[in-house]
């Protein structure tokens, strides 16, 4: 028997989740067990779910969440492969439900998978998203090439440089990213230290670049979150490509990126 049997809502949402670690695992963003995803299932568990016992002792979080209290989510198994999880979803992810003290976790289905070792910074960003009433369910990390190499280039690293290059590659990527990409500096994977600084540059920014390591993303599903990565990864790529062509792309100019967020009336803050 499977959490996901007789339940088509919530089988939707983590067969959507195979779908993205397909497209990741085809773009070279996931290898080995590279990157993990963390979607809110709340919305889809009904009295037989809530009725479940834990399958594995209680973990702490390693921080206190009030937010999160009883809420559900389906996470990525930590050394799960993304080429698998697309395959057997359930077999490589498993479903957790966080305790009553805010700061602990057990895992309810189907199997004693547990979480990714970045979970302290995926439930950090889904506490930040109900504290304020964001309608966004998704966080994913993953490792984008172009975006990573990037951040190994000092002057990328400095305010809102890296920002302004994508935006100016194209202009859908002003359009899709308007609020940019922000850099945190290199910290410990799985960290209390990568959480808090995840949490601080998400405030302001669609996307978070991990310095020499990948992205975090949040949407309202994981299709979301993986599009906002996408297109700023793809712009990236125009500006490698055409550096590789032998000159420093000119890129759009500030003028007509203003003339881009004016007419589609971009935001300037994150939306809920």
């Amino acid at each position: 028997m499977s959490i996901l049997d007789n339940r088509p809502g919530l089988t939707a949402e983590v067969y959507k989740v195979a779908e993205v670690t397909g497209y990741l695992w085809q773009k070279g963003w996931a290898e080995r067990n590279g990157g993990n995803i963390t979607v809110n299932i709340t919305e889809f568990v009904d009295d037989e779910i809530k009725a479940m016992p834990a399958i594995a002792p209680v973990m702490k979080i390693g921080k206190v969440l009030p937010y999160l209290k009883g809420k559900y989510f389906y996470v990525k198994g930590t050394g799960k492969r993304m080429r698998d999880l697309a395959r057997w979803p359930m077999q490589n992810g498993s479903v957790i439900r966080i305790c009553d003290d805010c700061a602990s976790y057990e895992i309810i289905a189907d199997e004693p998978v547990l979480p990714t070792s970045e979970l302290p910074s995926h439930l950090a960003l889904q506490n930040y998203l109900l504290e304020t009433g964001s309608k966004y369910k998704a966080t994913l990390h993953t490792h984008p090439i172009e975006l990573v190499a990037m951040s190994h280039i000092k002057r990328f690293l400095k305010g809102d440089t890296m920002t302004k290059v994508l935006w100016s590659m194209i202009p859908e990527t002003l359009a899709f990213a308007p609020l940019g990409i922000g850099i945190v500096p290199y910290a410990l994977p799985g960290s209390i230290e990568l959480a808090d600084a995840t949490l601080e540059a998400i405030k302001t920014h669609d996307v978070v670049l991990w310095e020499k390591h990948g992205t975090v993303a949040v949407g309202l599903d994981i299709m979301d979150a993986f599009d906002q990565t996408d297109v700023l990864c793809k712009a990236a790529n125009i500006y490698m490509c055409a550096r590789n062509m032998g000159s420093e792309p000119d890129g759009m100019t500030d003028e007509a990126m203003k003339e881009v967020q004016d007419v589609f009336n971009l935001p300037k803050k994150r939306p809920c």
